[in-house]
């Protein structure tokens, strides 16, 4: 088990020389997901959003490219393995509004909010110019769909700890 561990850390620091963010698994799984994944595909399959894909290893990793998540729990209900718990959270991170957000520039955009199904994001109205957004962390699941309609790529996901902390 300690040789799996560093092999997922070591692939997660060259991932990140390349540029390239955390691996993100599908939605209620845990650290142990490698050990349990018998890598079969049926989460990716049944996904209706198309948002898992086979990553490093063959394992299912989820990408917010095109879609959000919907949490329909399509993946949950095609695995045969003891892979998810849907007792956990979905997902251990949330979105995160960067400074480059057009809405923050003063310019008239709203399409965070209207992609969060969840009501996570909101504008308030402000006297004079555009609306701004905010975030309720306590409401955002981490599934995307914010950060897949976002025009200028201004929304992140990140770490529920470094979203809390922030």
């Amino acid at each position: 088990m300690q040789k799996r561990d560093n092999n997922n850390t070591r692939r997660q620091f060259f991932r990140s020389l390349g540029g390239q963010g955390p691996i993100r698994r599908p939605p209620w799984t845990g650290d142990d997901f490698t050990e349990r994944c018998v890598r079969c595909s049926a989460c990716i399959d049944a996904c209706p959003e198309q948002v898992l894909f086979h990553g490093g290893g063959g394992y299912p990793e989820i990408r917010f490219e095109h879609e959000g998540c919907s949490l329909c729990r399509a993946c949950v209900d095609a695995c045969e393995e003891p892979v998810f718990d849907t007792r956990r959270t979905a997902f251990p991170w949330r979105a995160r509004i960067e400074a480059h957000c057009l809405a923050l520039a003063d310019i008239h955009c709203q399409s965070c909010q209207d992609a969060c199904e969840w009501r996570a994001i909101v504008f308030s109205p402000q006297l004079g110019r555009p609306p701004r957004p905010r975030l309720n962390l306590d409401a955002c699941t981490g599934c995307g769909a914010c950060q897949t309609q976002c025009p200028n790529n201004a929304i992140t996901m990140t770490s529920e700890e470094t979203a809390h902390a922030e």
